[in-house]
């Protein structure tokens, strides 16, 4: 019963908070939001210690029969393997401390019980994707975490600001996941069955390498992929959604929701490897992905757009990775990731708070000894993001993906040589954030000092971003592998085709070379030289260049033109076609009908009387006919 109660509980606990939400105390509403995540991570994490001494056999619980439709089956089965204990792991130990910070940050909210309830509605709907054993389960938990991500968004509601992004969000998401389910038929049509393990264990037998079929369908399972973890040509929703409150960015646009599409692509990683054209361009897609939402990053003026392109940029990476064969070292960054990722976003959020809701760089500066807290947490996490060398789990995370670019089977030097573009431009904007905050002089009064709940789960999380690479080192540095032969029993081991060490240090070397670069060259441009850069940046065609970065290279104008306008403009036009005069007319009908009858309640008892004889004589003469007719 222990693996059901892991996504049971906050659902649970998300109705309860649905229902009481008017009569709970804030001190309850706390207990209950934080208390029901800590529970089930405090389940995951026994049954975790429990799995590692069997991590060679799956667990799979069968909870009761959901769909019984002729031949097709699924259930409500919860499934545990080594790839599954990972992110409910990392979903309900970084969920809990992002509650936990919450529960602080959002005090004075006023629909404080809402904000948890849909907080735990999407900690159990993204608990049910991840441990689902069949595709349909796994797909209601990934439009769970959909319908969420549109409630968090939007949860401040009464800014119409605020509003567009969720539906932007939502939107934009629905492309990729309804070529999912196209997918999805697809695999049920050729495969029999939704079943995951079964459909890993029958493709082979199904189809050779490099057929169409099951290339269309791994290509529709990437559409999804992408559209949920804002990888291109989807990826334009993720930066409006910083209009949601802090700890929404920190749990579901850094450490849970956006790797949902690295954990689809990781799980049937058996469908990607029969089709070499979707696994090639899943590696283009994150390699174009990391550099172009580096470059976006570099000149954002809000410190959670900041963020937010840097959340692309990494899990670029991710896929990047997925894309050449390296499956655990794709999971390895994701998990290093949500922890300096989120730690970054509840120290912005601390941040904000303290300079009273002010999330413009330009109104920052000199925080350094106002705040030394944050200071040193922010520093730990720009420094593991950056990937410093040798220090932070970022680096060693980050590091095997952009040697594996090169060396694994489906590697490239154009892969390898963008991975290492992206290390300059994640070490420039991640220091060019940090300088900006933290250093100069201030130019906002600080108005609150954050408290221990928001600061706690920062020095945790501080602590993870720095130690958690340890579990897996290249060959050049020990050669610990505790990570990758975790997760050996669900994922294949990377093939190397160039294992030289001398090659895998040069790589190395540059990675960290360009990384400490990146940060030199933030520390010219916003200390040592800012007059010299404003003066740089103020020229025509490199102004015009940093705004249409700024922008995002123009995707959401383009889709604009091409797609929301044309839409907008065909639906004004048929905005009175048949089947809306149908339907009109209907109401006018029904509103004729009742005008109608509503002139027959005049109030005169007269009338009243003569209608009721006149019904009576009405009755009697129908009966009379039907006896003697």
């Amino acid at each position: 019963m222990l693996p059901a109660l892991i996504p049971i509980i906050p659902f649970i606990s998300a109705f309860l908070l649905m229902l009481g939400w008017k009569r709970l105390s804030r001190i309850a509403t706390a207990v209950l939001g934080c208390g029901s995540i800590g529970l089930a991570a405090l389940v995951a994490v026994i049954i975790a210690i429990q799995f590692a001494g069997n991590a060679e056999q799956a667990v799979v619980q069968h909870a009761t029969n959901w769909v019984l439709a002729g031949t097709f089956q699924a259930g409500i089965d919860f499934r545990l393997d080594a790839l599954s204990v990972v992110f409910v792991l990392v979903i309900t130990v970084v969920g809990f401390l992002i509650h936990i910070y919450a529960a602080g940050y959002m005090h004075d909210d006023p629909d404080y019980a809402r904000f948890f309830a849909c907080m735990n509605l999407f900690v159990g709907a993204m608990l049910t994707l991840v441990m689902a054993d069949n595709l349909l389960l796994l797909y209601f938990g990934w439009e769970g975490v959909g319908l969420c991500s549109y409630l968090l968004i939007g949860f401040w509601y009464k800014d119409p600001a605020n509003g567009y992004a969720a539906r932007k969000a939502f939107i934009v998401t629905r492309v990729g996941d309804t070529a999912m389910a196209i997918g999805l038929f697809m695999l049920f049509q050729y495969a029999g069955t939704l079943n995951i393990p079964d459909i890993l264990g029958k493709s082979p037998q199904l189809w050779t390498t490099g057929a169409p079929v099951v290339t269309i369908i791994a290509l529709l399972l990437l559409g999804g992929a992408v559209g949920k973890s804002a990888q291109l040509p989807l990826q334009t929703w993720l930066p409006d959604a910083m209009a949601g409150p802090t700890p929404v960015s920190a749990l579901i646009h850094a450490a849970t929701m956006v790797t949902a599409g690295v954990y689809l692509v990781a799980r049937m990683h058996v469908l990607f490897e029969l089709a070499p054209l979707a696994e090639t361009i899943t590696a283009v897609i994150g390699a174009i992905t990391l550099v172009l939402a580096g470059f976006s990053a570099l000149v954002q003026t809000d410190i959670k757009r900041v963020l937010a392109y840097s959340t692309i940029s990494q899990i670029g990476y991710m896929f990047l990775a997925l894309g050449c064969g390296a499956w655990s070292a794709a999971i390895f960054h994701f998990v290093t990731h949500a922890f300096f990722k989120a730690l970054l976003f509840m120290a912005a959020g601390a941040v904000i708070v303290a300079l009273h809701h002010e999330q413009r760089l330009a109104k920052m500066g000199g925080l350094r000894k106002l705040l030394p807290g944050v200071y040193w947490v922010f520093l730990i996490g720009c420094a593991s993001l950056a990937a410093i060398p040798f220090v932070t789990a970022g680096f060693y995370s980050k590091d095997q993906i952009i040697w594996l670019s090169l060396s694994a089977t489906h590697g490239h030097v154009a892969l390898w040589l963008a991975a290492l573009l992206g290390a300059l431009l994640t070490g420039m904007y991640t220091f060019r954030m940090f300088f900006l905050v933290f250093y100069g002089e201030a130019k906002t009064a600080m108005h609150h000092r954050p408290g221990k709940s928001m600061m706690i789960p920062l020095y945790i999380l501080a602590v993870l971003s720095t130690i958690a690479g340890f579990v897996e080192l290249p060959h050049t540095m020990g050669h610990v592998t505790l990570f990758s032969n975790w997760l050996h029993p669900v994922l294949p081991e990377v093939t190397v085709t160039n294992d030289s060490n001398a090659m895998e240090w040069a790589s190395q070397a540059m990675s960290a070379l360009l990384a400490i670069g990146g940060i030199g060259l933030a520390y010219a441009w916003v200390l040592l030289r800012p007059k010299g850069m404003s003066d740089f940046l103020e020229m025509p065609a490199i102004d015009w260049l940093r705004k249409y970065w700024a922008r995002g290279w123009d995707f959401d104008y383009v889709y604009n033109i091409l797609l929301v306008h044309p839409y907008i403009h065909l639906s004004r036009m048929n905005r009175k076609d048949l089947v809306d005069k149908l339907y009109t007319g209907l109401a006018t009908l029904m509103q004729w009908c009742h005008n109608v009858l509503a002139r027959t309640q005049s109030g005169l008892l007269r009338w009243y009387i003569m209608a009721v004889v006149l019904g009576a004589v009405a009755v009697l003469s129908v009966l009379i006919w039907r006896i003697y007719i």
